[in-house]
């Protein structure tokens, strides 16, 4: 059965530096949850403290309530998935996935026909049949990292921990086996969190996402709660690109240059502020009391559409827009822009 996950208030430091600063996050049965974030930002310190492969200096990790500080490795039943898959090489397919049943106290040990139908159950389950007498050599990255799944889900564990599971396969492999993982999921049932950068991946695969910076966590919710509502300045530029575009809010609307750009803001905040707008939520238009008048200053191909940086006097960097004319504006040429939608955050 799945089993719920809380993390409270968990501290962890490597030689005297904080990896992760009172960290707490509560996993529902069956949950799939990505801890999400740049390099350093303690994603896969968070993960070995709940496998318990670091010990934290304060907090705790609760499975199903039990402390779990006062269970074995063992008793704890974590299936963990590496990102190099961590496989035995002189063993076959078959031996990999049953090592850790065979690798159980004699009293604990399933008979060995069990074993053989529950591995070979495994193999059909990830997709593998027949390949139980190879070795890791004779696979693919793919089929690797299928059976490294296979061998973390043959204990039956009570969470699954993935570490960048797709990190070290191209990205066609990658979208692949995210649609696979999230079908197997969906099957298993199992309690997962797995640790990505992968903004996509995170977004396309998760429940929830749990976003990482410096130690501690920004926000946590769903794909499109973090998406289309970022709680900080850094979730905001970290999922996806964002024009910052200085601007003063007053009576519910932001201001640059004494010009108002976006209307109907519903924040409780006046005075100085950034505006954070998405490249898809700008649009040329013609020049009004609300729009923000520039100069094209470069246009690139991104995509399916052309990419304008367009120079606003005042502003810090070159505002960036798609469009999907294939006559776009030319460098140098005025234009007028307008924002559909932004995020504001008090400076």
């Amino acid at each position: 059965m799945p089993v719920s996950l809380s993390i409270e208030n968990l501290d962890k430091r490597f030689n005297g530096v904080p990896a992760l600063r009172g960290v707490s996050l509560d996993v529902a049965p069956a949950e799939l949850v990505a801890l999400l974030g740049p390099s350093g930002s303690g994603k896969t310190t968070l993960l070995r403290a709940i496998a318990g492969l670091e010990e934290p200096e304060a907090g705790r990790v609760l499975f199903d309530g039990v402390d779990s500080g006062t269970l074995s490795l063992r008793d704890r039943r974590i299936g963990f998935v590496f990102q190099h898959y961590a496989l035995f090489r002189h063993l076959t397919v078959f031996e990999n996935i049953a090592f850790g049943l065979r690798a159980r106290p004699r009293a604990q040990r399933p008979a060995e026909a069990e074993i053989r139908s529950r591995v070979l159950a495994l193999l059909e389950l990830v997709q593998l049949e027949g390949y139980d007498r190879r070795f890791p050599s004779q696979l693919s990255g793919g089929q690797r990292q299928r059976v490294a799944l296979a061998r973390a889900l043959a204990i039956e564990p009570r969470v699954l921990l993935l570490d960048e599971p797709f990190g070290a396969l191209d990205a066609k492999v990658r979208k692949d086996l995210r649609r696979w993982l999230r079908e197997l999921h969906a099957r298993t049932g199992n309690t997962t969190l797995f640790v990505t950068h992968d903004q996509e991946e995170a977004l396309e695969l998760a429940d929830r996402v749990a976003i990482l910076n410096g130690g501690r966590i920004e926000q946590v919710g769903t794909p499109d709660d973090v998406l289309d509502h970022p709680a900080t300045p850094f979730v905001c530029e970290f999922l996806g690109e964002a024009n910052r575009i200085p601007v003063t809010v007053s009576g519910g609307s932001a201001y640059f240059a004494d010009r108002p750009i976006l209307r109907g803001l519903t924040q409780n905040q006046s005075g100085c502020a950034s505006l954070f707008v998405r490249p898809q939520h700008v649009h040329l238009a013609e020049d009004g009391p609300a729009t923000l008048p520039g100069r094209v200053a470069a246009v690139r191909r991104h995509g399916a559409h052309r990419r304008l940086e367009v120079a606003v006097n005042g502003a810090p960097k070159p505002v960036e827009l798609d469009i999907a004319s294939q006559e776009p504006p030319a460098p140098g040429e005025t234009v007028a822009l307008r924002i559909a939608r932004g995020h504001v955050f008090s400076v």
